[in-house]
């Protein structure tokens, strides 16, 4: 699962745009081709997210029956949309999976000299490998807190300095030192989270330090999710590219575990997490041996397969080989930890089930508004909430050049309930992509206001990070809370109830009683900004300073 994304009240969370004040010259830049209100069916929007949230579907989790009946409705939606086959006259890209599920887990046992603490897996601590390996132990491993678990060369930062994790366990904060920040001052962007508040990235740099473990410290505020969106996404399968070395350069385990028990455990080293926390938010910090051992062991259950990425093409008239994406992910949870009701299957009814059938929608929208003057590709990608594991898979093995393909929109968890007034731009000033966004909201006569929540780190949390990364400008764009019917008291208040009852659990099931005005407006823009992209001979840019710039020019040097 990817904890990386809450979505937006109702939003088309795709991700990576930006910039509505930054502009070239008038002169240097082509116009933006007027676009026509499409021809979006509530129908398509509604009968596909009802079907796909079904029990049938068994929530969609890749790798099981569910993922097979999904595919092939996806294929026949796309077929009846009018799309021709995306991949080489197939309909799919095969993306090589490993499920590793951990089983038989033992508590977390900590030793402080002849103290002896225990931590009960799911309820105070939740761990996996990612690994290849039928089975994880770590025996009398050493704990270090190493703070925020950050390497930042470029901002004289490293929290791992001086010290040799091999065979050790980090004990990590989650989000990165200026997530409290009442603005965007700061060496890490102040409020808003940088990529190295994300949990991946932590992962990620305990494994090239060498750690044999990495706990992360869950605090739901900076987190921006209850423990129970970690319990109910880690205790389950957990899906992974597969690779050659079989994941023999990740850490042996990686986890969460709760506040309390950081706390508890740094009590038994004589420290303070308050105190650690405030030592780790300043420039220059060292990590700190705990003198305490862990030792946890699990079984892995393993079985490799071959997910699904479903492709959809509608031909360009004049530029074929120039693309423009449409993107959105398929997959969910399956089943997942059981609700007091005793339901155990996460339907993911909003995410991303509304996502899946708005890329139907807006092909069929385009097919019947002829094609445009490049292709658009419609990308149903699979494993997104295990990492974001399927549009990884296709950006770094993409079947439409990235050097050829302009930009697109990702769309994940379009929420129900009233057509708002405003629209966020989502992960800051970044790109050329805002003129666009600015000619789409103002036919449709909506404001841009400030994206809200930025510590939570949206910009990281969907497929539209796979293609940002590697140069593809992405529109990126969610409603906001700003509702005709309601105000922002109601908007806010949907956004709220819905990350606290039902985000990755069971409860984000499929209602009749829903609103399906303000999706139609979610999908009119997103329709908008990709067919005005289409349409265009503008190769958008990101910013001269944005850290995806000069992976573009580089890209489209080649490609020229």
């Amino acid at each position: 699962m990817n904890l990386p994304k809450l979505p937006l009240i109702a939003a088309g969370m795709a991700l990576a745009l930006g910039g509505a004040l930054y502009a070239k010259p008038k002169a240097a830049l082509p116009p933006v081709p007027r676009i026509a209100a499409p021809a979006l069916s509530a129908d398509t929007i509604r009968e596909m997210t009802k079907e796909l949230s079904s029990d049938r579907y068994e929530g969609r989790g890749p790798g099981t029956a569910g993922e097979g009946l999904t595919v092939a409705y996806i294929i026949a939606q796309f077929k009846k949309a009018g799309l021709k086959p995306g991949n080489k006259g197939s309909w799919v890209q095969e993306v090589p999976t490993v499920e590793i599920t951990a089983k038989n887990s033992t508590a977390l046992a900590v030793k402080a000299g002849d103290q002896a603490l225990s931590f009960e897996f799911g309820k105070d601590v939740v761990v996996s490998s990612y690994r290849t390996a039928p089975r994880t132990e770590l025996k009398d491993a050493p704990l270090v807190f190493v703070g925020y678990g950050i390497n930042a060369p470029e901002l004289g930062w490293n929290d791992y300095a001086g010290i040799d994790m091999k065979g050790k366990v980090a004990v990590i904060l989650v989000n990165d030192p200026d997530y409290d920040a009442k603005d965007e001052a700061g060496l890490f962007k102040g409020k808003r989270m940088t990529y190295y508040g994300r949990w991946t990235y932590k992962y990620e740099e305990a494994a090239r330090q060498g750690a044999a473990g990495a706990l992360i410290v869950h605090d739901t505020f900076p987190a921006a999710y209850g423990w129970n969106v970690v319990e109910s996404s880690w205790t389950g399968a957990q899906y992974f590219v597969q690779k050659a070395n079989k994941g023999m350069d990740q850490t042996e385990a990686n986890g969460w575990i709760q506040k309390g028990v950081a706390e508890a455990v740094l009590k038994a080293a004589g420290q303070d997490l308050t105190q650690l926390t405030a030592a780790a938010k300043q420039k220059g910090f060292k990590p700190v041996p705990l003198g305490l051992k862990a030792s946890m062991n699990f079984d892995n259950t393993q079985r490799t397969a071959m997910s699904k990425n479903v492709i959809g093409l509608l031909p360009g008239k004049k530029r074929p080989d120039e693309y423009v994406l449409y993107t959105g992910h398929w997959d969910h949870l399956g089943r997942c930890k059981a609700n007091a009701q005793g339901d155990d299957i996460c339907n993911g009814a909003v995410d991303n089930a509304t996502g899946t059938a708005m890329l139907a929608a807006i092909a069929e929208a385009n097919v019947k508004a002829g094609p445009a003057d490049r292709s658009q590709v419609f990308l149903a990608v699979t494993l997104e909430e295990s990492g974001l594991l399927g549009s990884e898979y296709y950006a770094a093995n993409p079947v439409y050049p990235l050097a050829r393909t302009v930009g697109g929109v990702n769309m994940d968890a379009l929420s129900p309930g009233s057509v708002s007034r405003d629209y966020q731009v989502v992960g800051g000033d970044k790109s050329e992509l805002a003129r666009y966004v600015a000619a789409a909201t103002k036919a449709m006569g909506l404001a841009q206001s400030p994206e809200s929540d930025i510590e939570r780190g949206y910009y990281y949390r969907s497929d539209h990070f796979s293609f940002a990364k590697r140069g593809v400008p992405m529109f990126n764009l969610g409603r906001g809370n700003d509702w005709v019917q309601g105000g922002k008291a109601a908007g806010e208040a949907a956004a709220k109830r819905y990350n606290a009852e039902a985000y990755h659990g069971p409860e984000d099931e499929f209602d009749p009683a829903w609103d399906w005005s303000g999706m139609l407006q979610d999908g009119e823009l997103f329709y908008r900004l990709g067919r005005s992209l289409a349409m265009s001979a503008d190769w958008p840019n990101w910013h001269p300073t944005d850290e995806f710039r000069s992976i573009r020019d580089a890209s489209r040097k080649g490609a020229k």
